[in-house]
């Protein structure tokens, strides 16, 4: 009875947690392509597309992955757990294409690859991939104050014309419902860690693990060269906006009056988006993306034919990244499965 009990509430925890995306992904979807003519999109795209710009972007996201798995090898070096470099690249394209399917679930997927693989703890390979995202996340916080600094006339001349919206993202700022949901989970955050018992001790012990995992960023030897990977990374993710943006004429135009201060403000608000719980950030993208480039004149109808091109383009390439990451696994597993019975049978 109680075996059944808790299996529906897993049931119901993995509906919330994949169906709320989807409906989110799909909503927005919805609203973004609701007013779109789609036939005058393709015309758009098939006669005003440069698409060796768009080819070249979405070899600079290649790249960016590859830096971060060399970037998280650093980490992991730091804890004992040395993986070969091609199971930490299969473990980043792995990540971004089971995040197309299962939002967020690609991060625990990868930790599970990787613990596994090694023979290492989970807890304390997740505490790294954690430090691996905060890091990321103080990288998009810096970025957002140089863009706001740099671009503050282009915003606050957009914010006067769209006053609504901007109140809007006021009162929900300011709303007490969210500062009380905020302080409700600090309180059972804070509850379940102060509980005795089989739970509390477990939660400590994982919470133990997890900060060692995140705090090894701090004393691990290569820190030097860590920095320099997460200027490669964001270097490529900003790199892979600015040649996108060189796909159209109106983006170039975008570019010859904003200049790399364009590209800044649009990369940071597509950057804010991903954070939006979506499958892949399929809706909030490209609603950032129009969003930032209607600082710059660009008409609905336009910037919504470069969102949707460049984030399909992405998309495509993440999903045949994907294939060969599961491919290349399999092979590593029947080739690590073979090197091990050849010393089995030579002992």
């Amino acid at each position: 009875m109680e075996e059944n009990k808790n299996s529906r509430k897993l049931r119901w925890r993995d509906l919330l947690k994949y169906i709320i995306p989807l409906i989110v992904s799909a909503g927005l979807c919805w609203l973004l392509f609701r007013d779109i003519d789609f036939a005058a999109m393709l015309a758009i795209i098939r006669e005003q597309c440069s698409f060796g710009w768009i080819a070249l972007g979405m070899a600079m996201s290649i790249v960016s992955h590859i830096c971060r798995a060399f970037r998280w090898d650093i980490q992991l070096r730091a804890l004992g757990v040395d993986a070969p470099i091609h199971a930490l690249i299969y473990s980043i394209f792995g990540t971004y294409a089971v995040n197309l399917v299962f939002p967020r679930l690609g991060e625990l997927w990868r930790c599970g690859y990787i613990a596994q693989r090694q023979n290492a703890p989970f807890t304390g390979v997740f505490g790294s991939m954690v430090a691996d995202r905060l890091a990321d996340t103080l990288t998009v916080l810096l970025l957002t104050a140089a863009a706001f600094l740099l671009a503050s006339n282009e915003i606050g001349a957009f914010i006067s014309e769209n006053a609504d919206a901007y109140g809007a993202i006021a009162s929900l700022l300011t709303s007490p419902w969210l500062w009380g949901a905020v302080a409700l989970c600090a309180a059972a955050t804070i509850w379940l860690l102060t509980r005795k018992g089989n739970w509390g001790t477990r939660l400590r012990k994982a919470l133990r693990e997890l900060w060692q995992g995140f705090v090894v960023v701090l004393t691990m030897p290569g820190r030097g060269r860590w920095l320099l990977l997460t200027v490669g990374v964001w270097g490529c993710y900003f790199m892979q906006m600015y040649v996108a943006l060189r796909a159209f004429p109106f983006t170039r135009g975008v570019l010859e009056s904003g200049g790399a201060v364009a590209a800044l403000v649009t990369f940071v608000l597509s950057s804010i988006s991903m954070a939006v719980p979506s499958n892949g950030g399929i809706g909030p993208w490209q609603w950032a993306v129009i969003f930032a480039l209607g600082f710059y004149g660009v008409a609905y109808g336009h910037a919504a034919a470069f969102a949707n091109l460049v984030l399909g383009c992405n998309t495509l390439l993440l999903i045949v990244l994907g294939l060969i990451t599961f491919a290349g696994i399999a092979l590593d597993k029947k080739t690590n499965k073979k090197q091990h019975n050849t010393l089995k049978w030579q002992k």
